[in-house]
């Protein structure tokens, strides 16, 4: 392949897609998705006025990446002007994704009893609805557009794809609660009216049209998701056989969601000097070289590649991701 048929190795035309609204960032374990994706975060930032990024690893490392604690809730990143971070948990249940659609809603299934359970039971038995639970959080942080671009530093893989699958995932919990709800109508308003009815003088359609108002916004999700325009997913990989491979399936699986992945970074890439006595290092290197060939032939015509260093230091600490960020979008030159 040409070096002119290449494009450029920089996320800089990520930071100008100003239309661009979600971006994920993802990969296998290890691969350095947290440091790439503070990184990111860091770049967009000074390109845009209102920034969120959030983590929906279990591990959850924006806390140590940033020497800052976050949780649950948005707060600024110290240092990092137009840019705040959350850490989500993935566990939740049915009732946080309801509250989404607002406190009411909330009420209403608990005021269900026993049958908002059974309808809770039935939710959970479609498979990806524990990962999917965890965008509630995120519908409920960005309503109101109060940020131009929210960036997610994503779990491994696995946990990931079943994360994207959220819009699709829910709109089937929901279908199959508003079915129930059809089902064991009569039965429900008996219940209900024997029990004096639902809180704030509810009715069963009342709960039911708020279900039917949090599929619509789901179902705008899912639009959004499948909009390169707005969507994106860029991919985190080490030159190895195991990341790499796992990164072709997810670039497959990406495209039969329908969503845009147009870039990616290469972490932890040696550049050691001609003369280097280490032979581990060459030996290393030499490897790592078969797989940045087989990365250029597979994606140098259709992404933009981004390779970045192994560096010495750890990368904590605002001021060392600012540092480090800055190879995300002017290419690394190795030393001479």
């Amino acid at each position: 392949m040409a070096d002119a048929d290449a494009l450029a190795p920089s996320l800089q035309p990520i930071l100008d897609q100003k239309t661009l609204k979600w971006v994920f960032v993802g990969g296998k374990g290890g691969v350095g998705k947290t440091t790439t994706s503070c990184s990111l975060a860091v770049q967009m930032a000074r390109a845009r006025k209102s920034v969120l990024l959030i983590s929906t690893d279990p591990a959850h490392n924006l806390s140590d990446a940033f020497g800052v604690k976050f949780g649950k809730d948005a707060r600024p990143v110290p240092g990092v002007e137009n840019l705040a971070a959350m850490e989500i948990d993935p566990n939740g249940s049915i009732q946080d994704l309801i509250s989404a659609g607002g406190d009411d809603a909330q009420e209403a299934m608990q005021g269900l009893g026993g049958v908002g359970n059974m309808f809770q039971d039935m939710a959970f038995s479609i498979p990806g609805v524990d990962e999917a639970m965890s965008f509630a959080e995120v519908l409920k942080q960005v309503k109101g557009m109060e940020y131009e671009v929210v960036i997610f530093d994503t779990a491994p893989t696995g946990h990931t794809l079943r994360f994207l699958q959220f819009p699709t995932v829910m709109e089937k919990a929901l279908e199959k609660l508003s079915q129930l709800s059809q089902q064991f109508g009569p039965m429900l308003n008996s219940v209900l009216g024997a029990r004096g009815g639902l809180p704030n003088g509810q009715s069963l359609d009342d709960v039911l049209k708020k279900m039917e108002d949090l599929r619509a916004t789901i179902g705008e999700v899912n639009k959004q998701f499948k909009d390169a325009d707005l969507t994106t997913f860029i991919p985190v990989l080490i030159p190895e056989f195991l990341s790499l491979y796992e990164t072709e399936r997810m670039i497959q699986e990406l495209g039969s969601y329908e969503i845009d992945t147009h870039a990616m970074v290469v972490n932890q890439l040696l550049f050691p000097s001609a003369d280097n006595p280490c032979a581990q290092c060459n030996s290393r290197r030499k490897m790592q070289r078969k797989y940045l060939e087989q990365i250029d032939d597979l994606y140098g015509e259709d992404f933009h590649v981004v390779k970045m260093p192994l560096l010495v230091d750890e990368v904590r600490g605002t001021e060392s991701i600012s540092k480090f960020s800055e190879m995300l979008v002017k290419p690394y030159e190795a030393p001479a």
